[in-house]
C-alpha cells in the first residue's frame, strides 16, 4: 500500500506544486451566495415564479408644445394598479426633468477642472453659470373628486402622500398638470432630449423624452427603485397603457410612440395617400414628405396648431419628435404574424445618406431581433435624426450622425447605421425585456448590443463588428480604475461605461454562444430568457439562472469571473514536450519491474523548441500489483502497438490573467496541415494556475498555438506559441507604416467638441495622444492615414479634414457615443 501510494504522489506532485503556491479563489464555486435567493417570485430555473407580480400604471395625457416660448404643459391621470402584496402609504413619482435645476448634482463634474484656458459651454457645464428655469412646475395633484393630494418633491423623486393606504389588488386614479421648460441639447452634458436649433433657417427640432411625471417601479426585489436620475444610468419603468394628445404648430410634422389616430385630421389627403402606398411597399421606403416640400414648410410659419392623437398598449414609456423641418419615409415590414411600419423621419441636413439608409437600417433591425429574440409586436418603429445622441424608446428612437456638406466618411456611415440598429434593438432590451437600467445598465446595452452585433455581421458584413478580440485593449488597462460589469450604474466610471456596459457583456455572450455553449443551445437558452421576461422586470441572477437551466451547462465559473470581477484572459504555453514510444522487441521478456521507467536526457527540463527531437519512452510490463484484485488485465503490446510510431505531446499552460477560460489548441503539422483541440474550462478545477495535458499524434509538430482564432479576448498573444515567437500587436502594426510624423502634426492640435468640453491631440516623438476634458490622456494608434484607436478601452479617433470652411475636424467614439468637432489652433 505504501509503494503504491508513493506512486501516485510521484505522479501528482508535479501538477499540484504550482497550485501549492497560489491561493485557492474558489473560481468554480457556485455564484448562490452573490446573488439574491429564488423565491415563489423569482425561481430557481431562472423563470418568473408562480407568486410573481409587478405593478401597472396607465396614462392619459394632454399635452401643448409652445414654440415661441420652448416650453411644454400637460394634464395627465394616471390609473396605477398595485399588484403588490403589499399595502402602500405612499407612491413614488419620477420627475427627470428636474435634474437640471441648478439645485441638482447632475454630471457636471465628469469634466470638473477649471483650465487656464476654457469655452464658455465647457465653464457652463462646470458651473452652471446660466440663467434656465430647468425643472417642472407641479401645477396639481389631486383625486377624482378634485381633491388635491399632498406631495414632496427630492430632486428627481416625488412622493405621493396617499389619504388612506393603496392596498394590495387595488388601483388608485389621480391626475398631475405640470409644465417646463426645454432644454436646449447643446446646454447639457449627457442630454438624451431637448430642442436642437437650426439657425440657417430658424427653425428647431423637438425631441421630448422623459417628459412627463412616471411611476417608479415597486418591485419584490428592492420595493421603491427611487434611486436619484444623475443622467448616467437611464431609467426603470412599469408597463401599461398611453391615450395621448399633442398639440404642436399646425405646420409640424410629429413621430412618436404609438399607433396615431387621426391619421385623416393632421395629415393632408396626399400624404394619406402616401401612407397608404407606403403600408404595401416591402422593398422601398415611400416618401410621405418630399424633401421639397419640407424645405418649403421650413419658410411658412403658422400660428395654428393641430392635435395628434396616439394609442399605445403594454409600453414602458412614451416619447415623441415634432418639427415642421420633417422629411418622412415608410416602409412596410413583414413579419410572421403581421406587419410593421419602418419609417424615418429626418431634417435636410441628413440628405441624402438618412434617406439611403435609415428606414433600410430600420427593417433590418426588426427582421433580425425578430428572428433571434422574439416578433416585434408593436405597429410601427420610427428612425429620428439629431445630432450626436443615440437614445431608445418604445417605437421610436433618437439618432444622430449626418453628413458633412452632402458627404460621409464611410466609418461616420457605418457608426449612423449601427446606432440606428443598435437602438431600434432597445425595444427588445429593455422596452419589453424590461430590466433596470438605472440598476443594472448592462442587461440591456450588453444584450441588445450582443443582438444588433449580430444584425451588423449579417446584414452589413462589410462593417467592422464586435469581436472578443475587441475587449483586449480595454481588459489590458489599468485595473485600479476597472469596476466589475456588476457595478451599479452610476458607479462606473464615465471612462469606462461604453466598455463595461456595451462592449464586455456582448463579448461574454459571444464567447458563451460561440465557444462555450454552442451556438444552437445558447441561442434557444437566449431565446429562453427573453420569452420568459418579455413585459416583465428581470434581473441579473434570473438571466445567469435561466441560461444554465436552459442548457445544462454549469456557467457559474463563467460569470464569477467575467461579471464580478476584473481579472482578464491571459494563457500561456509555458512548455511543450515531444515523446515517442521505443520499439524494443524483447521488451517482454524483460524481468518485471515495479515502475514505469522514462528515458529522456534532459528529462522535466523545459524546452524552447523541437528541434533536439523527441525524447524516447520505454514501456513495460504493468507489474501485477497495480491491477489489485482485477482479474482483467491490459493487452500491454496492443497497447505498444497503438503508441509505436506516434508522436506524443505534454503541454503545460499557465493561467497568468486570472480568468478561467477554455483552452483551445492548434497543432501546426510539419506537412503544411492544422489541426485544433479544446480542452473545456473544466480542466482548470483541480488548478486554476496551471494544468498540464498529453496528447497523441500521428503527424510531427513543428508549432502549437492557444487560441489561435481569438476566441477568448487573451490580451497577451506573445505567450501564446510554442516555439516562442515575438509577435507585434495589431496596434504596433500600424504604428509608422501608413501615419508619417509629418502627416499626424497635421492633426496636432486643440479641438471644440460639440458637447463644449476640448479634445488636445499632440504626438511625442513617434507615439500619439489624445486628452480629452481633464480626463488622463491616452496614446492613440494608427489604423489608418485618419482612424486612431485608444488601446486602453474600445474608442476610436479619426480626423475629418477641410470640414466647416476648411478647418480639421475630430469624430471620439466609443460604443454607441459620437462627439464631433473642429480644430481651434
Amino acid at each position: 500500500m505504501q509503494r503504491f501510494i508513493t506512486f501516485l504522489f510521484s505522479i501528482l506532485i508535479s501538477s499540484t506544486f504550482y497550485a501549492q503556491n497560489q491561493q485557492y479563489q474558489g473560481k468554480f464555486e457556485p455564484i448562490d451566495n452573490m446573488i439574491p435567493q429564488p423565491n415563489v417570485y423569482r425561481s430557481a430555473s431562472g423563470a418568473p415564479g408562480k407568486a410573481y407580480w409587478q405593478q401597472r400604471a396607465n396614462y392619459k395625457i394632454k399635452a401643448q408644445l409652445d414654440e415661441k416660448n420652448n416650453t411644454i404643459s400637460g394634464d395627465e391621470t394616471i390609473t396605477y394598479y398595485n399588484n403588490s402584496p403589499d399595502n402602500l402609504n405612499y407612491l413614488w413619482i419620477q420627475l427627470e426633468q428636474n435634474v437640471n435645476k441648478k439645485e441638482n448634482e447632475d454630471f457636471g463634474y465628469a469634466f470638473g477642472n477649471v483650465r487656464d484656458s476654457m469655452n464658455t459651454r465647457h465653464m457652463q457645464f462646470l458651473t452652471r453659470a446660466i440663467d434656465f428655469p430647468a425643472g417642472y412646475t407641479i401645477k396639481y395633484i389631486k383625486d377624482t373628486n378634485g381633491k388635491s393630494i399632498r406631495s414632496l418633491v427630492n430632486n428627481t423623486m416625488m412622493k405621493v402622500l396617499l389619504s388612506k393606504p393603496l392596498k394590495s389588488g387595488e388601483s388608485l386614479t389621480f391626475s398631475i398638470g405640470w409644465s417646463y421648460h426645454i432644454t436646449d441639447r447643446s446646454m447639457y452634458l449627457l442630454s438624451r432630449e431637448g430642442y436642437e436649433y437650426f439657425p440657417e433657417d430658424d427653425n428647431t427640432v423637438y425631441l421630448i423624452a422623459h417628459w412627463f411625471p412616471r411611476m417608479a417601479v415597486y418591485n419584490d426585489t428592492e420595493g421603491w427603485q427611487n434611486k436619484q436620475f444623475q443622467k448616467l444610468g437611464e431609467f426603470a419603468l412599469e408597463f401599461g397603457d398611453y391615450d395621448v394628445e399633442i398639440t404642436v404648430p399646425a405646420d409640424h410634422l410629429v413621430a412618436s410612440t404609438g399607433d396615431l389616430k387621426n391619421e385623416s385630421s393632421v395629415l393632408t389627403k396626399t400624404q394619406q395617400q402616401r401612407m397608404a402606398m407606403a403600408r404595401k411597399s416591402t422593398d422601398k421606403p415611400v416618401m410621405i414628405v418630399t424633401p421639397e416640400e419640407a424645405r418649403a414648410n421650413e419658410k411658412n410659419k403658422t400660428t395654428k396648431t393641430k392635435t395628434w392623437k396616439f394609442n399605445a398598449k403594454n409600453v414602458r414609456d412614451f416619447a415623441f419628435a415634432s418639427s415642421r423641418k420633417f422629411i418622412w419615409d415608410a416602409q412596410a415590414v413583414p413579419l410572421e404574424t403581421h406587419t410593421a411600419m419602418a419609417m424615418s423621419f429626418y431634417p435636410k441636413e441628413g440628405l441624402p445618406v438618412w434617406s439611403e439608409s435609415s428606414t433600410l437600417a430600420v427593417k433590418n433591425a426588426l427582421e433580425v431581433f425578430s428572428k433571434e429574440v422574439f416578433e416585434y409586436p408593436y405597429p410601427v418603429c420610427i428612425s429620428v435624426n439629431t445630432s450626436n445622441i443615440g437614445m431608445e424608446f418604445p417605437m421610436i428612437s433618437f439618432n444622430g450622425g449626418r453628413p458633412v456638406n452632402g458627404k460621409m466618411t464611410d466609418n461616420a456611415k457605418a457608426g449612423m447605421i449601427g446606432t440606428i440598429v443598435h437602438e431600434v434593438g432597445h425595444n427588445w432590451f429593455p422596452m419589453i425585456v424590461s430590466s433596470d437600467e438605472r440598476q443594472w445598465m448592462w442587461m440591456d446595452e450588453g444584450l441588445n448590443t450582443f443582438i444588433s452585433q449580430r444584425t451588423m455581421e449579417e446584414r452589413y458584413p462589410e462593417y467592422p463588428h464586435t469581436q472578443p478580440k475587441s475587449i483586449v485593449p480595454f481588459m489590458s488597462g489599468d485595473k485600479s480604475i476597472m469596476r466589475p460589469i456588476m457595478t451599479t450604474s452610476d458607479n462606473d466610471l464615465l471612462s469606462q461605461f461604453g466598455a463595461n456596459y456595451y462592449l464586455k457583456p456582448t463579448v461574454g455572450l459571444q464567447m458563451l454562444r460561440n465557444s462555450i455553449v454552442g451556438k444552437e443551445l445558447f441561442d434557444q437558452a437566449f431565446k429562453e430568457y427573453a420569452n420568459r421576461w418579455k413585459y416583465k422586470h428581470p434581473n441579473p441572477a434570473d438571466l445567469f439562472r435561466t441560461l444554465e437551466d436552459a442548457t445544462a451547462v454549469d456557467l457559474d465559473w463563467f460569470y464569477r469571473g467575467w461579471f464580478f470581477t476584473t481579472d482578464n484572459v491571459d494563457m500561456e504555453l509555458t512548455n511543450v514536450k515531444w515523446f515517442t514510444v521505443a520499439n524494443e522487441e524483447n521488451i517482454e521478456n524483460r524481468n518485471n519491474v515495479t515502475q514505469a521507467k522514462i528515458k529522456a536526457e534532459n528529462a522535466g527540463e523545459n524546452t524552447s523548441d523541437f528541434a533536439g527531437g523527441p525524447e524516447s519512452i520505454t514501456m513495460v510490463p504493468t507489474p501485477d500489483q497495480a491491477y489489485g484484485q482485477f482479474l482483467s488485465r491490459m493487452d500491454d503490446p496492443e497497447i505498444r502497438k497503438q503508441l509505436y510510431g506516434k508522436n506524443i505531446y505534454e503541454i503545460t499552460v499557465k493561467n497568468v490573467g486570472g480568468l478561467i477560460m477554455p483552452v483551445t489548441i492548434e497543432w501546426q503539422y510539419t506537412d503544411g496541415t492544422n489541426e485544433i483541440d479544446t480542452l473545456p474550462a473544466e480542466v482548470w478545477r483541480t488548478n486554476e494556475y496551471e494544468i498540464t495535458k498529453t496528447f497523441i499524434k500521428e503527424k510531427q509538430v513543428k508549432k502549437v498555438v492557444l487560441d489561435p482564432n481569438f476566441e477568448f479576448a487573451d490580451t497577451d498573444t506573445k505567450n501564446n506559441s510554442f516555439p516562442k515567437v515575438e509577435e507585434t500587436s495589431d496596434f504596433d502594426t500600424f504604428k509608422n507604416s501608413q501615419v508619417t510624423n509629418e502627416l499626424f502634426d497635421t492633426y496636432v492640435g486643440t479641438y471644440r467638441i460639440d458637447e463644449g468640453f476640448e479634445a488636445k491631440v499632440y504626438r511625442n516623438k513617434t507615439e500619439f495622444y489624445v486628452k480629452v476634458a481633464s480626463s488622463p490622456e491616452d496614446r492613440i494608434y494608427p489604423e489608418s492615414k485618419t482612424l486612431f484607436r485608444v488601446k486602453e478601452f474600445d474608442a476610436t479617433v479619426e480626423f475629418v479634414p477641410s470640414i466647416d470652411g476648411g478647418k480639421m475636424g475630430i469624430i471620439l467614439a466609443r460604443g454607441d457615443e459620437r462627439y464631433k468637432g473642429v480644430k481651434i489652433d
